[in-house]
């Protein structure tokens, strides 16, 4: 079981889902994932840390009111929630929410970079972020579609410390790493060309599964809908799903399927 005690700094150290129905969220994760919870109090909002195995995984809390849709947000770790937004604005960044206290757990700001992607940025107290990575059940991968790609590297890189390691810089397939070139966390796409009008810079995140075919049909059991089948690529094997409420999300095989 691979579990994380740290994270590094500049990279995701946390995910979670603003849901407009956050008992019909869980039953649904809980379901296709094998995840259990706990609820926080009514200070929180009924925010719930979703676990596998007993190590945290993710959040799934209430969305905010006035029509925001159902979406999985990236965090990001830094050391000062304020330094962080400040710098980032300063890098043609915007924010969406000032840094603020999350009770004791950490202080929280929530920024959108330069090709408006929405991200958060995570200062950790008690809450240290997700545990369990690259295991069924777990966070497998974290990947920014971008449409401002040039900028939004550049941003990320100057902002947060990237590491990067490009793997393909053609029309067909622009692509790059981040993190440690032996273990990158993640990924930035230039999704330019692929994305549908009106559909913004976005993170998206990746969840292990043991078979990606069986987790898709259990994905329209539970009353999701699969976006892309299963296919194959030489990283691996995917598919792209929503939840019941339209939170996007893929399922990425790992194991000895992978």
């Amino acid at each position: 079981m691979t579990v994380l005690t740290t994270h590094r700094l500049g990279e995701p150290c946390w995910v979670d889902l603003a849901s407009s129905d956050v008992p019909r969220a869980r039953d649904f994760y809980s379901a296709l994932f094998g995840w259990t919870f706990d609820e926080a109090g009514a200070e929180y909002g009924g925010y719930l840390t979703m676990r596998k195995d007993g190590r945290t995984v993710a959040g799934i809390g209430p969305a905010m009111p006035g029509g925001q849709q159902d979406a999985w947000l990236t965090h990001l770790l830094v050391e000062y929630a304020e330094d962080a937004e400040r710098e980032a604005v300063e890098a043609g960044a915007q924010t969406i929410a000032a840094a603020m206290d999350v009770g004791t757990e950490g202080r929280l700001a929530v920024i959108a970079d330069p090709g408006g992607a929405v991200v958060g940025l995570w200062e950790p107290r008690e809450h240290r972020g997700f545990e369990l990575v690259n295991e069924v059940g777990g966070i497998a991968w974290h990947e920014l579609y971008a449409r401002a790609y040039p900028a939004q590297i550049d941003f990320y890189t100057r902002v947060f410390g990237w590491q990067t390691q490009v793997l393909g810089d053609t029309a067909d397939f622009r692509y790059a790493t981040f993190g440690d070139p032996e273990s990158p966390s993640g990924g930035v796409y230039d999704a330019d060309g692929m994305l549908p009008p009106g559909v913004p810079s976005h993170w998206v995140v990746y969840f292990g599964v043991a078979d990606a075919e069986a987790a898709s049909q259990r994905v329209v059991e539970l009353g999701g809908s699969v976006v892309r089948d299963p296919w194959d690529s030489e990283f691996g094997r995917f598919a792209q799903a929503t939840d019941p409420l339209g939170g996007l999300f893929f399922l990425h095989q790992v194991g000895t399927g992978a």
